[in-house]
């Protein structure tokens, strides 16, 4: 990890959600907030503060610090409840159950950093939807782990070469809370501009 910059694991979701706002909040440092983002703040707000518990035979950790050194990951599982000493990441979510690969990516580097830090391994974690109270035990598979390390070599470039990918500018778009500073429409119509006048040329 020396080696290498530090990768936030949240921004292996960013990446899988759109390429581009990965580069706006990892590599220029641009935030905004709208309200599915403040959403999400709320759900997080009894996870985001550092405790532990016991109940029963479960011992909970919020807000426990993690990394992998060999991807170099870093950053904070929202809740790891440990069975017999086993971790058991559980990754919170605002709104109602929802299929998506950026969030069951971003769950299994939580436990590849896990695995990692205590010398066992992680074979299931768990997705929490607050909206819906709905829980999902999520198998982490080999083609899930491999697609960790995929994503992460894909952020890994992104940092290195301090580049922030052209926008998608589609209905992704539509409810990013980076769409003001992104500019999806003005970029992507510029682009468009550049290759009708490279046609028109070609003619």
């Amino acid at each position: 990890m020396d080696d290498l910059e530090p990768i936030m694991i949240s921004a292996l979701n960013h990446y899988l959600f759109c390429p581009r706002r990965c580069g706006l909040v990892h590599v220029e440092q641009v935030w905004s907030e709208n309200l599915y983002t403040m959403r999400g703040n709320d759900v997080h707000e009894n996870v985001d503060i550092e405790s532990c518990q016991e109940v029963g035979a479960i011992h909970y950790e919020r807000a426990l610090p993690i990394w992998c050194r060999r991807l170099s990951l870093v950053g904070k599982a929202d809740l790891v409840e440990f069975h017999n000493g086993e971790p058991y990441p559980v990754e919170y979510k605002s709104g109602r159950y929802k299929d998506f690969e950026n969030d069951y990516v971003q769950l299994c580097a939580q436990a590849l950093c896990l695995e990692e830090m205590f010398g066992v391994p992680v074979e299931k974690g768990a997705l929490y939807w607050h909206g819906s109270r709905e829980r999902k035990e999520i198998a982490l598979t080999r083609t899930m782990r491999d697609r960790v390390e995929e994503v992460a070599a894909s952020v890994q470039d992104i940092l290195a070469r301090h580049c922030v990918p052209p926008p998608v500018n589609d209905k992704r778009c539509e409810k990013c809370s980076l769409r003001e500073s992104c500019l999806p429409h003005v970029v992507g119509e510029k682009g468009r501009s550049l290759k009708a006048v490279r046609e028109l040329w070609s003619l």
